[in-house]
């Protein structure tokens, strides 16, 4: 997991854009914001870029990347670093391809195919998600530091990959949002490149198992549909959502995923935020997989009565007989 030392090297601008807040004013040595953490009209946040520091004068206080998340998020320094480990921070990853560039690199993928693992296959039958799901990922065989691993794997548009199993989370070459355009008229889903979508449809996820949970609950959605892959391509999300008409919200049910929808609602005030059809569930995916555990149990209630008029039935049936012989 990430420790202390390295959230607190991520860039903090970067934090700050992922949770939907942009600088009022900003030059090479520092940026202002308005208050993250409560409601005012001038900017008295302060973030020193060069030493990525945050200082707020209007309550005095400030610190470093830890400190910031750990009063935005009201929660433990352990809390704040399992969130940051699951975001994918670009100035994290820059880092790490620095010191790929320095040394060795520690990775590689060795096979990239259609979905054939029956571990993997469990794995998405665990989130909830059959083979009506198969066709937009892959099944992907990598190295990290010489240990052979694979996941199921989801392409971005630079080529980069988003990697799942039952025991790993993490991602693959650069970091983007992926696109798919699901046309009824073609059953081909692909990416999307430099098309002009204006009046189109599109959905909007933070992450693919997300996505992936929409389609298997509407398997014949028209339209498009957008994987973040963190909230801090946010940027690039609302570059891209500038070619549609109508725009679909289904992010998580938390802060970092609150502030990320009230941010694109203030560039797109005609998109619609869906988040309460699965609330209080913090995604799709635990929504969909609600849906299936409340399905098996009334099945199971189901077979259990019907397994007891069974045995009355035949209860009667044997006291009958034996009336008869008697």
């Amino acid at each position: 997991m990430m420790n202390c030392k390295q959230f607190n090297s991520i860039k903090l601008e970067e934090v700050l854009v992922s949770l939907g807040h942009h600088p009022t004013k900003q030059n090479e040595k520092e940026a202002w914001y308005l208050n993250p953490f409560s409601t005012e009209t001038q900017a008295s946040f302060k973030l020193d870029k060069r030493n990525n520091v945050w200082y707020l004068h209007s309550q005095g206080i400030g610190g470093a990347n830890i400190d910031f998340m750990a009063k935005y998020l009201n929660t433990s320094i352990k809390e704040v670093l399992e969130w940051a480990e699951k975001q994918n921070f670009s100035s994290f990853q820059q880092q790490n391809v620095i010191h790929s560039i320095n040394s060795k690199p520690n990775y590689q993928i060795t096979k990239i195919r259609e979905l054939q693992n029956e571990h993997l296959k469990s794995y998405l039958h665990q989130r909830g998600l059959s083979q009506v799901v198969y066709p937009l990922i892959k099944e992907i065989h990598f190295t990290i530091s010489e240990k052979n691993l694979y996941a199921i794997g989801f392409e971005n548009r630079s080529g980069g990959w988003e990697l799942r199993n039952s025991f790993y989370k993490g991602s693959l070459l650069r970091k983007d949002i992926s696109i798919f355009n699901f046309n009824n008229e073609n059953e081909n889903q692909s990416q999307n490149q430099n098309q002009n979508e204006t009046g189109k449809s599109i959905v909007v996820f933070e992450g693919f198992m997300d996505a992936l949970s929409f389609v298997e609950m509407k398997p014949f959605f028209n339209g498009d549909l957008l994987v973040m892959n963190s909230i801090s391509l946010i940027n690039k999300t609302k570059e891209h959502l500038k070619k549609y008409s109508e725009i679909h919200l289904f992010l998580d049910n938390d802060k970092a995923g609150e502030n990320c929808k009230n941010s694109i609602l203030n560039s797109f005030p005609e998109a619609k935020d869906h988040s309460e059809i699965y609330f209080p569930h913090k995604d799709l995916n635990e929504y969909l997989l609600s849906k299936i555990k409340t399905k098996i149990e009334i099945q199971l209630q189901d077979d259990l009565k019907l397994n007891q008029k069974e045995q009355e039935s035949e209860s009667i049936e044997v006291n009958q007989i034996y009336k008869r012989k008697r």
